[in-house]
C-alpha cells in the first residue's frame, strides 16, 4: 500500500515543500486518524511500515501505525523530491525570484538545484527495488505525492517527458494506492488507486 501523508501547513499554506519539513495541521492528524479507525474496522493487517522521515510522512505513519499495532521504520528513499531551490516557497514567491521556464527537460534540475523528473524517477525506481528485496509480505508505505507519482510510473513503465506532459496521479492528503506484487511472473495487479478513509 503507498499512502500519501496527511494535510500540512505546507500544503495549507500552497508552498513547494520539497525536503523541507511541515508538520501536520490538525485536520491531517485528523484524516490520518480516519484513515486508521476505517483501515482497523476493515481488519486491515500489515508486517511493517516503511515512511519517509520527514515530519508530515513521519506523523502521518506513526498515528495510522499506533492505531493498527504495525512495526515501524523510516528511509530517506521515500523522502519527497529535492525542489532545490524553491524548497519551502510558495508559489507567489518563486515567480518573484525565477523567470518561468517556457520549455524543459526531464533531465534538468528542479529549482535550479534539486532533483529533476528523472532524477526523481529513479530514485522512485531505487525505492520500489529497495521494498522488493524484503522478503513477501504486506507493506505500508508512507510518503509524497511527487515521489509517488514515479513510483507508479516506475510500477507502470511509463517515462517522464519532457514539460512534465503525460499522466499524472493525483495523491491527495491520505489517498493511496493498493498494488500486490507477484515476483514468480513479474505481474503487478492494483487492487485500489486512490482511495481514501471515506470510502465505503
Amino acid at each position: 500500500m503507498f499512502l500519501r501523508h496527511g494535510q500540512s501547513v505546507g500544503n495549507l499554506e500552497e508552498r513547494f515543500q520539497g525536503q523541507a519539513d511541515f508538520p501536520l495541521t490538525e485536520a491531517g492528524r485528523a484524516q490520518a486518524q480516519a484513515l486508521a479507525e476505517r483501515w482497523q474496522t476493515e481488519g486491515q493487517v500489515f508486517d511493517l511500515a516503511i515512511a519517509s522521515p520527514l515530519l508530515r510522512a513521519r506523523e502521518t505513519a506513526e498515528i495510522v501505525t499506533q492505531k493498527l499495532g504495525v512495526p515501524l521504520e523510516f528511509d530517506d528513499l521515500w523522502m519527497e523530491r529535492d525542489n532545490g531551490k524553491f524548497s519551502g516557497l510558495t508559489y507567489a514567491e518563486i515567480r518573484t525570484r525565477s523567470a518561468e521556464v517556457d520549455f524543459y527537460t526531464p533531465y534538468q534540475a528542479f529549482g535550479e538545484t534539486g532533483e529533476g523528473d528523472w532524477a526523481l524517477f529513479l530514485r522512485a525506481g531505487q525505492a520500489v527495488h529497495s521494498l522488493l528485496r524484503r522478503p513477501p509480505g504486506r507493506y505500508l508505505v508512507v510518503s509524497h505525492g511527487g515521489l509517488l507519482n514515479m513510483v507508479l510510473y516506475s510500477i507502470m513503465g511509463i517515462s517522464p517527458q519532457a514539460n512534465g506532459h503525460g499522466i499524472r496521479f493525483r495523491f491527495k492528503n491520505t489517498s493511496y494506492a493498493h498494488f500486490t506484487y507477484q515476483p514468480e511472473n513479474h505481474r503487478w495487479h492494483m487492487e485500489c488507486l486512490f482511495g481514501t478513509a471515506a470510502d465505503a
